[in-house]
């Protein structure tokens, strides 16, 4: 369980370094920026950079290797997938064909670098995201997209989601821990049959914890929303690293994308 709080906690967000030093709100207008960059993106090299910069950054304050890692598994996972995909059915350029099942299939050029190029993209902006959440702890986003206008019923929802992400994951591991001790993942039927028990119990828990949430935010005085204290206004220095990096994250697209280099 420890493993599952370091993957979702932003425990290492609290560590003092340069980054974490930054405003909040300029680190996510940075953030948004450079995603909706990566987004736009027509060639791999702008996308890669970004996450070779996000991860070497990461590596930078001390985040664990392996936590890193294993925060990178399921989208290396999705791009691996997304890559196959296009190169087997996008495109007339052929390039290598293999046997499956007695099938043949080929692969094509066009769909390989579209593959490129949307892996790239998902990569690009996932490294943006957990390098954010690295050097932001959570209720500091959560009262930046209020200050950015994000509507205040969605804050809310993302930030008590976030709280009892991990009750909900303590509740799943001893129910988890029990099922093992009784041989409940003895064999595949066993383990379906358990899986299931496992799967109902968590939806059942999550419900019985928001009426225990509900209840008792009630009786604290909530009246349909939570108040959000005024932040203070961006300093000097918060105003020159916004736009210094910003342009230059812009500058550097712009050079990338026309091949001025």
């Amino acid at each position: 369980m420890h493993h599952v709080f370091e993957l979702f906690s932003d425990i290492f967000a609290f560590r003092d370094n340069l980054l974490s030093r930054l405003d909040a709100r300029v680190k996510l207008l940075l953030a948004l920026l450079t995603i909706f960059s990566v987004i736009l993106s027509g060639k791999v090299v702008f996308p890669l950079l970004v996450f070779v910069t996000a991860v070497s950054l990461m590596l930078a304050i001390r985040l664990p290797v392996r936590l890193v890692l294993v925060r990178l598994a399921v989208p290396m996972g999705m791009v691996a997938v997304l890559v196959i995909l296009q190169t087997f059915l996008i495109g007339s350029t052929p390039l290598f064909s293999i046997s499956l099942l007695g099938r043949h299939i080929q692969a094509q050029q066009e769909g390989l670098l579209r593959g490129l190029l949307m892996g790239s993209r998902v990569l690009g902006s996932v490294s943006v995201v957990l390098l954010l959440s690295s050097v932001t702890p959570a209720h500091r986003i959560f009262h930046s997209l209020r200050w950015l206008g994000v509507p205040r019923g969605w804050v809310e929802i993302a930030t008590l989601m976030y709280r009892y992400t991990f009750t909900l994951l303590d509740q799943t591991a001893d129910v988890l821990a029990a099922q093992r001790v009784r041989l409940g993942y003895s064999g595949l039927k066993r383990s379906l049959a358990s899986l299931g028990v496992l799967a109902g119990a968590v939806i059942v828990q999550s419900m019985e914890q928001a009426t225990r949430t509900y209840e008792a935010m009630s009786l604290r005085g909530y009246q349909g929303h939570m108040p959000f204290g005024p932040l203070p206004a961006l300093s000097r220095k918060d105003l020159w690293t916004l736009g210094l990096v910003g342009a230059g994250v812009m500058g550097i697209q712009v050079v990338l994308e026309w091949g001025l280099l």
